[in-house]
C-alpha cells in the first residue's frame, strides 16, 4: 500500500490510457477513427423539438433519434454520453468491378408506378441530411456508387454490392426496362431515347421519357455499370449475313414511313431504314448487332440458287427439301416420274420486294416454284406420248425454261434455267420400248451385213475379173517374150555357127591334148585301186588264218577239257546215271516238254510200261538233234 500512493502520479496515466475513452465520453469527448464514421443517435432533447415527423426515422432538426448527420473522423466536444450514443462504423467499400446499389430506409413515398426513387443532389449517398431535405425517396435508387470508399449513414442507407453487366464478344445485349413510362399502346418497344450512356444513367433515361419493358437500343460489347433493379440484358449472337447473301430487314417498331415500292408493287410496304416494315435497303455480307425482338433479318441468295425436284438430291441452302421427283401422266395414261432442277437469281435490289410479298424463301418456294414448275410439267405431259416426251426432251426443256422465266419474272425472280433430269418411264414400257429398239437394231445390223454381203461378192467379182486379166496380160507378155527370145537364138544361132567354124580346128587339137592326159590320168589310178586292193586282200587273209587257228586251238581245248570231264564223270557215277544226268540237264536246259497232251498208259508197271520206253526214246532223239545241230554251228563258224 505504502508503495501505491509513492507513486500514485504513474497509477493515474496508466488508469487514463486504459480507460481513456471512458473519460473522454464521460467528457463529451468523441474521437472518430480515419477508417470508421460515426452515427449518432440522440436519446432526448432538452430545449426545442424533440418529436419526428410522422413517418420518419431519421432526424435532421435535431430531433431525437436516428440522426442524419454523421461524425467523419476527427475529435468532437459536448457529446455527452448520457445525451447521445456515437457508434463507429467501418467506411463502405465498393470494390473494382462491382457496383453499390442503394437503399433508402427513410424519405417521401415513392410516386405511384415508379419502383425507383430518383437521384438527389447528396454527395454520392453520403450526405444523408441533404438527401432527406433535397426529397430523397425512400426504397430503391436510380443512382449508385461505383467503386471507392465511403461514409455511408447505414441508419439511412443499406448498400447492395453487385458485379458489373459485361457483353461478351461477337454478342449483343438486349435490354428491357424495369421503369419509365408506359409504352404506346400498338407498339412492342420502347421509343428510343438519347443521352442515358447505354442505359447506364438511369435518371437521364427517364428524364428524357424512356419507357418501361423491350427496348429498341442494344448495348455491345464491353463492361457496363447496369443497375440490375432497372435494366435486365439478355445476350444473344450477332446476326451474321454470309457471304453471297443479303439480308432484308422488317422491322417491327417505328413510325409508319411512305411507301418506296410504287403504285405497280401491291404486296406490301418497302419503307426507309429506320420505319416500320420492309427496309429498301437490305444489309450486306458481315455482322451486326440486331435486336430480334423488334425486327427480324431474312437471309436472301444473291448468287444462281438450284432447286431440285429429286427424291434423293438437296441442296446445302434446304430450300428444297420437301421437294420431290414430280409424277406425270402422258397423252396416253402411262405415269412416269420426272426429275426437274430449276436455277433462279434474285437481284440484290429486288430482295426486299420479295421479302415483302412471300415473308421468306421458304414461301417462295413453297407458293411459287413448287406449284409453277409441277403443274407446267404436268400440264406438258399431257399433251404428249411417253415416247414423243422422251425423243423431245431438248425442245421441251428450252420451252420450260422460255414459260416458267415469264412466270417468275413477275415475282421479281430470274429464272436462269430449266433442265430436266432423269425421266423414268414405268417398267413395262420401258421394257417394250428396250425390245422395240433392240429389233431396230437387229434389223439394221442385218441390212448392214446384207449390204457388206452384196459388197462383199461384187468385189470377188471384180478381184477374179482382175486376176484373169492379169493372166491374160501375162500370157499376152509371155508370147512376146518368147518371141523375141526365139529371134534372139536365131541370131545366136547364126553367129555360134560362124564362130564354130572359125575355131573347130583350134578346138580338135585341144581335145587331142585334153583326152592323152585324161588316159594317163586313168591309167595311174587304175594301177593304185589294183595296188589298194591287193593289200586289202593279204590283210583279210591273214586276219582269217590267225582267228580260224585260234578257233581251232579253242575247240580243241574245249573237247579235250569235256571228254576229260566225261570220262571222269562216266568212271564215277557209271555210265546210265551219267546218260541220265546229262539228259536231266538237257531237259531243264531246253525246257523241253517230256509230257504229252494226251497220255496213253498201259497194265504194266511203273519201271517197264512202254510209256517210259517212248519218253526215253523222245528224249534221246531230241538230244541229239540239239547236239547235232550244234556242231554244224561250231563247224559253220
Amino acid at each position: 500500500m505504502g508503495i501505491l500512493l509513492a507513486y500514485w502520479w504513474v497509477i493515474i496515466p496508466v488508469l487514463i490510457l486504459v480507460f481513456y475513452k471512458f473519460f473522454f465520453r464521460l467528457f463529451g469527448i468523441i474521437i472518430v477513427p480515419e477508417d470508421k464514421i460515426g452515427l449518432v443517435t440522440k436519446k432526448f432533447v432538452l430545449f426545442g423539438k424533440s418529436e419526428l415527423p410522422p413517418g420518419r426515422i431519421i432526424a435532421t432538426e435535431g430531433e431525437a433519434g436516428f440522426q442524419a448527420q454523421s461524425l467523419a473522423p476527427g475529435i468532437y466536444f459536448w457529446k455527452w454520453i448520457w445525451q447521445y450514443e456515437i457508434t463507429l462504423q467501418p467506411l463502405t467499400i465498393i470494390p473494382q468491378g462491382k457496383i453499390g446499389l442503394i437503399v433508402a430506409k427513410d424519405g417521401k413515398e415513392l410516386e405511384t408506378g415508379r419502383i425507383l426513387a430518383r437521384k438527389v443532389d447528396c454527395d454520392s449517398y453520403q450526405d444523408a441530411e441533404a438527401f432527406l431535405k433535397k426529397g430523397g425517396s425512400k426504397g430503391r435508387q436510380s443512382a449508385y456508387i461505383t467503386a471507392g470508399t465511403y461514409r455511408i449513414n447505414t441508419f439511412l442507407f443499406e448498400i447492395y454490392t453487385v458485379d458489373m453487366f459485361t457483353v461478351n464478344e461477337n454478342m449483343v445485349g438486349i435490354v428491357t426496362t424495369l421503369d419509365g413510362s408506359p409504352i404506346e399502346e400498338g407498339s412492342i418497344a420502347g421509343k428510343t431515347v438519347e443521352g442515358h450512356n447505354n442505359f447506364q444513367d438511369t435518371d437521364a433515361f427517364l428524364s428524357a421519357g424512356g419507357n418501361k419493358g423491350l427496348q429498341p437500343q442494344v448495348i455491345l460489347a464491353g463492361s457496363y455499370y447496369l443497375n440490375p433493379w432497372f435494366v435486365s440484358v439478355e445476350e444473344i449472337k450477332m446476326t451474321e449475313i454470309p457471304i453471297g447473301y443479303v439480308g432484308v430487314v422488317i422491322s417491327y417498331v417505328g413510325q409508319e414511313g411512305k411507301d418506296l415500292s410504287g403504285a405497280e408493287f401491291k404486296h406490301g410496304n418497302i419503307v426507309s431504314k429506320g420505319e416500320k416494315g420492309v427496309w429498301a435497303e437490305p444489309l450486306g455480307p458481315g455482322k451486326y448487332p440486331v435486336n430480334t425482338y423488334i425486327m427480324r433479318v431474312e437471309l436472301v441468295p444473291t448468287t444462281n440458287l438450284v432447286l431440285n425436284w429429286a427424291n434423293a438430291r438437296s441442296e446445302a441452302h434446304q430450300l428444297d427439301k420437301h421437294l420431290s421427283t414430280i409424277t406425270v401422266r402422258s397423252k396416253d395414261g402411262f405415269p412416269f416420274n420426272l426429275d426437274v432442277s430449276q436455277i433462279i437469281h434474285i437481284p440484290t435490289t429486288e430482295a426486299p420486294k420479295v421479302i415483302a410479298r412471300f415473308g421468306n424463301m421458304v414461301n417462295l418456294v413453297g407458293q411459287v416454284l413448287e406449284p409453277t414448275i409441277g403443274n407446267y410439267f404436268r400440264n406438258s405431259a399431257q399433251d404428249s406420248d411417253v415416247i414423243a416426251f422422251l425423243s423431245s426432251r431438248k425442245e421441251r426443256q428450252d420451252a420450260a425454261k422460255k414459260r416458267i422465266s415469264e412466270v417468275l419474272d413477275q415475282y421479281n425472280v430470274n429464272g436462269v434455267d430449266t433442265l430436266i433430269g432423269d425421266i423414268v418411264p414405268p417398267d413395262s414400257l420401258m421394257k417394250t420400248l428396250t425390245d422395240r429398239k433392240i429389233a431396230e437394231e437387229q434389223n439394221t445390223t442385218f441390212e448392214t451385213q446384207k449390204k457388206a454381203e452384196v459388197t462383199r461378192q461384187a468385189l470377188e467379182k471384180e478381184t477374179a475379173v482382175a486376176d484373169m486379166q492379169k493372166e491374160i496380160v501375162k500370157a499376152d507378155q509371155g508370147v512376146l517374150i518368147s518371141e523375141r527370145i526365139a529371134d534372139a537364138a536365131v541370131k545366136k544361132a547364126t553367129g555360134e555357127a560362124q564362130g564354130v567354124k572359125i575355131s573347130s580346128n583350134a578346138e580338135a587339137d585341144r581335145l587331142k591334148v585334153i583326152a592323152a592326159a585324161e588316159a594317163e590320168r586313168t591309167k595311174l589310178a587304175a594301177n593304185a585301186e589294183a595296188e589298194k586292193i591287193k593289200a586289202l586282200a593279204n590283210a583279210e587273209a591273214e586276219k582269217i588264218a590267225v582267228t580260224g587257228k585260234a578257233e581251232a586251238d579253242k575247240i580243241l581245248a574245249i573237247g579235250k577239257s569235256n571228254a576229260e570231264s566225261y570220262k571222269l564223270s562216266v568212271e564215277a557215277m557209271g555210265g546210265d546215271n551219267f546218260t541220265k544226268l546229262k539228259v536231266t540237264e538237257q531237259i531243264g536246259k531246253e525246257r523241253i516238254k517230256i509230257i504229252p497232251e494226251v497220255l496213253i498208259t498201259g497194265n504194266g508197271d511203273g519201271q517197264n510200261g512202254p510209256i517210259n520206253g517212248l519218253l526215253g526214246l523222245q528224249l534221246l532223239d531230241g538230244i541229239m538233234e540239239r547236239e547235232r545241230g550244234k556242231k554244224k554251228e561250231e563247224g559253220a563258224e
